[in-house]
């Protein structure tokens, strides 16, 4: 069991039903399956509440993935041999939940994570059947592991696109965990800390269910109301000779 008592205890008072809710964690590691990510320790506890709350949850790696460079959709139509990207989309769009998680480098999101927002960036511009944005009605957030400082900028950054591609953001959708500077254990490492360490397990706590708790009420809901928000009553800024995939 990855979870503590009070994070258990939580699971066990829920009166919420979340049972028809999906989740996916896009876990932006720069290692292949199966070497040790120590940003997926941090997902387990999060992926635990979301599971013993009967929510189908999925973590995928896009590293182990032949995804493409660009922002369109399928980038076997703009020069590419291959393309994996259309398929994990399929899987971020039948989510109600999406996390991205990612580690630090040089006090930056890693590049799989920066590839995997302009992917998702490149379907921005599908429409809903309510004629919104192909994100509206679900929900983001981000955990985030390193050995040195850069998490809240990390943060920031990966919560703003979100919101900008249409996902809702709950209060406190972020949580990190970040060791010491200079070469030293990381979140899974022995005598790390990280797992233990209360201050990470209340954030990543807090993030799950807020991200569970809105998911469920925008459900509930039928998604964002369509009304003064829908891309298909607009014609501003289409300009069908460039490449920005919000121009089309």
């Amino acid at each position: 069991m990855t979870l503590n008592k009070k994070q258990v205890k939580d699971c066990d008072s829920s009166q919420w039903d979340f049972s028809d809710l999906k989740a996916i964690f896009l876990n932006c590691t720069l290692k292949p399956t199966p070497e040790l990510s120590h940003t997926d320790g941090l997902i387990t506890i999060s992926k635990e509440i979301m599971e013993r709350n009967s929510i189908s949850v999925q973590v995928l790696r896009p590293v182990d993935h032949n995804i493409a460079f660009g922002v369109y959709p399928d980038m076997t139509e703009h020069g590419w041999e291959s393309d994996e990207w259309p398929l994990i989309y399929k899987q971020v769009e039948e989510a109600d939940i999406l996390v991205i998680t990612t580690p630090i480098w040089l006090g930056e999101k890693s590049s799989i994570c920066t590839q995997v927002i302009e992917r998702l960036y490149a379907n921005s511009s599908d429409l809903n059947a309510k004629g919104q944005y192909a994100y509206y009605g679900r929900v983001g957030g981000c955990l985030i592991t390193g050995n040195e400082d850069g998490a809240k900028h990390c943060a920031m950054n990966i919560l703003y696109s979100l919101q900008h591609l249409g996902y809702v953001i709950p209060p406190q959708a972020d949580a990190a965990w970040v060791g010491e500077a200079g070469p030293g254990p990381s979140y899974l490492d022995p005598g790390s800390g990280g797992p233990q360490n209360d201050f990470t397990n209340r954030n990543t706590t807090f993030m799950t269910w807020n991200l569970m708790h809105l998911a469920r009420v925008i459900k509930n809901t039928g998604g964002i109301p369509a009304h003064g928000n829908q891309r298909s009553e607009w014609d501003a800024g289409c300009k069908p000779d460039f490449p920005n995939p919000d121009y089309r």
